[in-house]
């Protein structure tokens, strides 16, 4: 496994990382599905076993995955170990009691909740997770002004800022200094990353790392989901109202895979390193990480590890995928 180091923060991070979403299992905030169905604990701890042993040391987690649950069953499951690997979490999606998710005694309270649930006394990595600040970012300064006393205080190490576009990033990364940016990112979609587009202009000149979730789009990069049989997700789990998962969308997408799998190799395997490795080619990327409910997917984006695409295997990926939608 390689490591790649968070500038200014003398933190390393694993290239292939895990986050911790479907830890929290079915959820919902505030009326909106936000979890995953089917979550097993028991294979949680075969996987995060054999990630451990493979040279995994970095764990993505946040407040709202199972309002809760994913921080605690993180917890468990890595024991006394808990504080030899590098969590980050974060704070923003669950408002809980508060007028607003960014208020500067929810954000604090969140830490220490979230220290609690981790058993940890610091978290490496504490992300704002999106970017509303309320009406007209009433609450930023003051958020910011949180974090940063967070961080005096030796409860956090770094600051991220998560988002999900060019404009909130454009907007927030002057007035918040965030030592890392996560969004979502991979062959459909790496708007993030381009040199050419605002965000990738930002990271580069700020040396700012990303971090990018959905590296295999919810296993659609994976040829997992077949438009002869559509899947159907039941309530509160986030996939169900996706477009990406309907007949049509997996129609145009199959006949990209296929295009893939000639170049690549048509096992799981096979297309994992090709969705891995195409993120991990660009330099802004710290880490990928994949989402997890069980060893054999653990095994499988852990087969892409030191790996890498040639330049023209990059290119490959760019062009094919380069008009999707």
């Amino acid at each position: 496994m390689k490591y790649r180091e968070l500038s200014n923060t003398g933190i390393k991070f694993s290239e292939i990382s895990l986050g911790c979403w479907t830890l929290g299992g079915l959820n919902w905030v505030e009326g909106v599905p936000n979890g995953w169905a089917d979550v097993d604990e028991k294979e949680i701890v075969e996987a995060v076993e054999y990630a451990l042993e493979s040279g995994v040391n970095h764990f993505d987690n946040a407040d709202v995955y199972g309002n809760g649950r994913a921080e605690r069953m993180l917890a468990r499951v890595l024991g006394a170990r808990i504080n030899d690997v590098v969590v980050a979490t974060k704070v923003g999606w669950f408002p809980g009691t508060a007028e607003h998710a960014f208020h500067p005694f929810h954000i604090r309270r969140q830490c220490e909740q979230s220290l609690i649930n981790l058993k940890r006394d610091y978290i490496d990595l504490y992300y704002f997770h999106h970017a509303n600040f309320g009406e007209n970012d009433e609450y930023l300064d003051d958020a910011v002004a949180e974090m940063n006393k967070l961080k005096d205080e030796g409860k956090i190490r770094a600051i991220g800022q998560s988002a999900y576009s060019h404009e909130d990033f454009v907007k927030l990364v002057p007035k918040v200094k965030p030592d890392a940016l996560q969004s979502w990112a991979s062959a459909l979609d790496d708007r993030f990353l381009d040199e050419n587009n605002p965000t990738g202009k930002l990271l580069r000149e700020n040396n700012i790392g990303f971090f990018a979730f959905r590296p295999v789009e919810k296993g659609l990069l994976l040829h997992k989901y077949k438009a002869a049989n559509p899947p159907t997700f039941e309530d509160g789990d986030h996939r169900k109202n996706n477009k990406w998962f309907t007949k049509e969308s997996l129609e145009k997408l199959e006949a990209k895979l296929a295009k893939a799998e000639e170049r690549f190799g048509d096992s799981t395997e096979d297309l994992v390193r090709m969705a891995l490795q195409y993120l991990l080619h660009y330099e802004t990327i710290t880490a990928v990480i994949p989402g997890f409910r069980n060893l054999s997917q653990v095994k499988s984006n852990l087969t892409a590890a030191d790996k890498p695409l040639t330049d023209e295997d990059f290119a490959f990926v760019n062009e094919l995928f380069a008009d999707w939608e």
